[in-house]
């Protein structure tokens, strides 16, 4: 239904309700929304979209907002002001210097060295829940979902991410340090074993008489003794 099929007294809400439209799904696109694609959707004509993108954008200007709607490759999409940049820069940089926790570093080496791997897997090494910490590193772009396994459930397996090896100077994951470097030689298993070896104690004071008494002679010892008496 277009416009002109609207009641007069109708048309102002529903202009309302089409740029609210077009708000929301500018709002949610990674991508500028062309304005033919934004008339298919709103069923309207492609020229009354263009007027309705360029009132919202000459409403926002006007009430200096923080964020404005441009035109860029053949779309719309929303941006930041240019003179926020300052701030937005700061929040940016900000958020890389975000260090991992330990566990994230912890998660982010299993998956490298074992990847393919999924969800249950990473809990079964590291012995605890592990979605937290797979989401944060997925959200910083270390991680990614890299397929399915064949088993029941078909468990999504993760891996590392290019913005991984870019982050430690690595062109492929081969470049990786071996993981032998990190286990400790058999000197050093060693020594932590005797470390946690514990040896028992015996409390000989408290050992039942029995133990400390003669033991009685045998009849044989009687008997030796008889015959060197004769």
């Amino acid at each position: 239904m277009t416009l002109e099929d609207i009641d007069e007294s109708d048309r102002a809400d529903r202009v309302a309700e089409f740029k609210r439209a077009i708000e929301a799904i500018a709002l949610v696109s990674h991508d500028p929304v062309p304005h033919e694609l934004l008339a298919q959707l709103l069923e309207q004509p492609t020229t009354l979209i263009e007027t309705w993108c360029d009132e919202l954008a000459r409403d926002y200007e006007a009430e200096r907002h923080g964020f404005e709607l441009v035109r860029v490759a053949g779309g719309i999409r929303y941006q930041t002001v240019a003179d926020l940049a300052p701030y937005v820069e700061r929040f940016l940089l900000h958020d890389q210097r975000a260090r991992l926790s330990g566990a994230a570093l912890d998660t982010l080496a299993i998956v490298a060295y074992k990847q393919p791997i999924s969800r249950a897997q990473v809990a079964a090494i590291r012995g605890v829940d592990p979605d937290g910490v797979l989401r944060t590193l997925q959200a910083r772009g270390y991680i990614d979902e890299v397929g399915r396994d064949d088993g029941p459930g078909q468990a999504v397996l993760f891996g590392t991410t290019d913005a991984f090896l870019e982050k430690l100077g690595l062109e492929s994951l081969d470049d990786l340090p071996p993981i032998t470097e990190f286990i400790p030689g058999p000197d050093v298993i060693e020594a932590l074993e005797h470390g946690l070896r514990v040896t028992p104690e015996i409390d000989v004071t408290t050992a039942p008489a029995a133990m400390t008494e003669e033991a009685p002679a045998t009849d044989g010892a009687h008997a030796a003794d008889e015959l060197q008496s004769e």
